[in-house]
């Protein structure tokens, strides 16, 4: 195996000359974290903590929907300030998949605290603050896993990875909420952890995600290799970090500005579709009266849509080019969440059929889960595209810079049009108002990305060292 230059992409070039197999199990252990990341994401923070957390129990559902987007906004600004730092220099440091399993670590131990909330107003506040840290901590996991996009895949196949990885997340939300649904929310046998009783069965159901969790990040970290140390002099300090970060803003801008234009269209439409599903479940509750288990079954459905979604969009995106998939899926997205806002919770009657507003969160919620699969894959899959060798790492920690500066913007709209329509509609009808703020997310992104470049149509970006290599014959 040839040794690569200093500032080679090394795992990529690495797998393009080993043997088939050895990329397909580290392609298989990759995507097995997105896997058990749905413990994270379709457990807790859509379908059933937060909806826990925005019931009855804790206060009216207005207020704990403004309360959790509060948090959430504050979580996206805290994101935005230490992600430039933290993906720069695990990556600088050689330490990508060190940095990727203490951030899950982290996350999954902030969700397992979280059986210490109990069916009380009064622990609200640690509810919201605990899945709040735990985004902080899963977005730095993220920054890392995407990186390694670029160590396990190939130009002709990096749309397909992509898109099997986050197929895999939509099927392990599958897998762990049928478990939740099975073992307490609807128990098919009877046991202590299926007791109502101060909210046990809810505050089990975080152990057994961060449990879940913890398990499938394992492979990963035993199957892809820990990135070489680069060949450079002493890393910067965390200020000088930041320093180091607007240099390289500047030196992409001059070199690929289309990269630029990209990074800040889908810091805008990424925060809309992360919305989506954050709010999905609360919305199903709130605005159209689902209980819990009804929340758990279009989970399942939405997220075997959302599975083929992705998949499917991975195959488009290898032939037809990752910027038409991503523009397709936000049109498809704005039709879909503009339907439920403007039909609600009204009962119709269409071509002689009763239409209830159950049926309009499930047609059109399924439509929004088949559409943001695409859009997240071939994001990551655009980026990935644009990075010349060795870059990859330090693109993403831009990519989840960028993203997280806005990741307040959805939460915050979220949060302003139920607050606007609180006095303006009837008790209880705010909270359907708050999928206009992440249309509004949705579309503002859209128009951003429209004139941006496809991959192939712009140069690939160059970033400037962290520090000069050392001299010849110096100390490493």
């Amino acid at each position: 195996m040839n040794s690569a230059a200093p500032g080679s992409i090394r795992p990529s070039s690495e797998l393009e000359s080993g043997n088939h197999v050895s990329r397909k199990g580290q392609v298989l252990a990759w995507a097995v974290w997105d896997w058990g990341s749905a413990s994270f994401n379709a457990v807790m923070t859509t379908f059933v903590f937060t909806v826990y957390l925005t019931s009855g129990a804790f206060g009216g559902k207005d207020q704990t929907s403004a309360v959790l987007g509060g948090a959430l906004a504050l979580a996206g600004a805290v994101i935005a300030v230490l992600a430039p730092v933290t993906g720069q220099r695990s990556d600088s440091g050689g330490r990508r998949k060190l940095w990727l399993g203490v951030n899950t670590a982290a996350t999954a131990l902030l969700t397992g605290l979280c059986f210490f909330v109990f069916p009380r107003p009064e622990f609200l506040l640690l509810g919201v603050t605990l899945i709040a840290l735990g985004n902080v901590f899963f977005e730095f996991a993220g920054v890392n896993y995407n990186a390694m996009l670029a160590q396990i895949s190939t130009p002709k196949n990096i749309g397909k990875v992509s898109g099997f990885g986050w197929g895999m997340g939509y099927l392990g939300g599958i897998a762990a909420l049928v478990a939740v649904l099975q073992l307490f929310v609807q128990p098919a046998f009877d046991w202590f952890g299926a007791s109502t009783q101060d909210g046990l069965n809810i505050r089990l159901v975080a152990v057994f995600s961060a449990i879940w969790f913890l398990v499938f990040a394992l492979p990963v970290l035993l199957a892809v290799p820990e990135l070489p140390r680069p060949v450079r002099g002493p890393r910067p300090g965390v200020r000088a970090s930041y320093g180091l970060l607007v240099r390289r803003i500047k030196a992409i801008y001059q070199t690929s500005p289309h990269t630029i234009f990209f990074l800040l269209a889908s810091a805008v439409f990424r925060d809309g579709l992360a919305a989506v599903f954050t709010f999905g479940g609360v919305i199903a509750a709130g605005t159209f009266g689902f209980d819990l288990r009804d929340v758990i079954f279009f989970a399942i459905f939405g997220n075997i849509v959302a599975a083929a979604g992705a998949v499917g969009g991975g195959f488009l995106d290898d032939r037809i080019g990752p910027k038409a998939v991503i523009v397709g899926s936000l049109v498809g997205l704005l039709a879909a969440g503009t339907a439920i806002l403007v039909l609600g919770n009204a009962n119709y009657v269409v071509f002689g059929f009763d239409w209830s507003g159950s049926t309009t969160f499930w047609v059109f919620g399924l439509f929004l889960s088949l559409f943001v699969g695409p859009a997240q894959s071939s994001s990551r899959a655009y980026l990935a595209r644009l990075a010349p060798g060795g870059e990859a790492g330090e693109l993403f920690g831009l990519y989840a810079t960028t993203g997280r500066a806005a990741s307040f913007l959805a939460p915050a709209l979220f949060t302003l049009c139920i607050t606007i329509a609180t006095p303006l509609v009837a008790p209880g009808e705010a909270q359907r108002w708050g999928i206009l703020g992440i249309l509004v997310v949705l579309l503002a992104g859209l128009l951003v990305l429209l004139p941006v470049k496809p991959p192939g149509k712009t140069g690939f970006a160059s970033l400037p060292a962290a520090c000069p290599p050392p001299k010849q014959g110096s100390a490493d």
